[in-house]
């Protein structure tokens, strides 16, 4: 309660926020549609959620860039929402698709080195500013994918597409991994060695 007794009610309300609030409602939503499903209709259901999920995303970055609506609490609960929606998809994903367990390993080997160094950099009075252009295309691959893998499932979508959705997917995060560490250590380098 003391972290939410920071920000103004203007903060917690703000047009923005609240579409990250949707978008966090929106994750159970989705698990217990996806789980559930066993026809193509319901499985359609799910990917519409997912839909709708980035839509909000697109559209809270959107309102907030363009209206000066950005926020302390949004820059925090912004992220905080995109990584929980991806992790939701991908552990779901995990139970019907044979390969996506290696999606998962990628998935949380990145995020856990993004946020040790994250946090490192931050005790250095260092900061990454913002998503990089090469993360931003790795997060597009990766909804597209996911998008596709929720709403036709494996066996009608056939073994083949599936792994080659999942390699496709996995190529960009890799991608994208490599290039954040390149990010890291070109910051790490500009540490004096006096704030070692």
């Amino acid at each position: 309660m003391n972290v939410l007794a920071r920000f103004t009610k203007k903060d917690l309300w703000s047009i923005p926020n609240i579409l990250c609030y949707i978008r966090l409602l929106l994750i159970p939503a989705f698990v217990v549609l996806y789980i559930k499903a066993s026809d193509p209709k319901e499985y359609l259901q799910a990917a519409a959620v997912v839909m709708v999920s980035g839509i909000t995303d697109f559209l809270d970055g959107f309102i907030a860039r363009t209206f000066h609506m950005i926020t302390d609490l949004g820059k925090l609960i912004d992220p905080l929402a995109d990584k929980l929606t991806q992790a939701s998809l991908i552990f779901v994903l995990v139970v019907k698709i044979k390969w996506m367990f290696i999606l998962l390993i990628l998935f949380v080997i990145m995020q856990l080195f993004m946020l040790v160094a994250g946090l490192y950099m931050l005790r250095k009075g260092k900061r990454l500013n913002g998503a990089k252009w090469f993360g931003k295309v790795s997060t597009t691959v990766f909804y597209a994918t996911m998008l596709v893998l929720v709403a036709v499932p494996s066996p009608t979508l056939g073994t083949t597409a599936t792994n080659i959705l999942l390699m496709v997917c996995g190529a960009f995060l890799c991608l994208s991994f490599l290039l954040y560490i390149k990010e890291y250590i070109m910051m790490y380098r500009t540490i004096r060695p006096e704030e070692e």
